[in-house]
């Protein structure tokens, strides 16, 4: 299963890559929206992981371009650090599957990867 994973913050990034491989998921980490929506326009994932906010573009910006412009049903869970309500709810009306608020878990992240991949294929 192949995972794209767009995050800004290096450590965050680099850990939550290593844990997903360790698990046996190949991993495309990107630090810079655009550079994700790029590998996401010319590759085919199994599910996309991203921070909201990043520079380039944001998760949200990712999140209605896979919906809205390549209607691709890939399963993306959302990442932040913003514990704002209104930001979980926009991230679900706009075609997120999952919304998981930071710091997080590399167990219950897994967990619902799974889940996710589990109703999608």
């Amino acid at each position: 299963m192949r995972i794209i994973l767009a995050e800004d913050n290096d450590i965050l990034r680099k850990s939550l890559s290593f844990f997903l491989e360790s698990k046996g998921f190949t991993v495309d980490q990107f630090s810079d929206g655009k550079d994700a929506l790029d590998a996401i326009e010319t590759n085919n994932y199994d599910l996309i992981l991203t921070d909201i906010n990043m520079p380039g573009k944001s998760g949200m910006e990712i999140t209605q371009y896979v919906r809205q412009t390549i209607n691709s049903e890939t399963p993306i869970i959302i990442l932040t650090s913003s514990g704002v309500e209104q930001t979980e709810l926009d991230s679900f009306d706009i075609g997120a599957n999952e919304f998981i608020a930071k710091p997080v878990s590399p167990a219950v992240l897994l967990v619902r990867i799974n889940k996710l991949l589990k109703t999608h294929f």
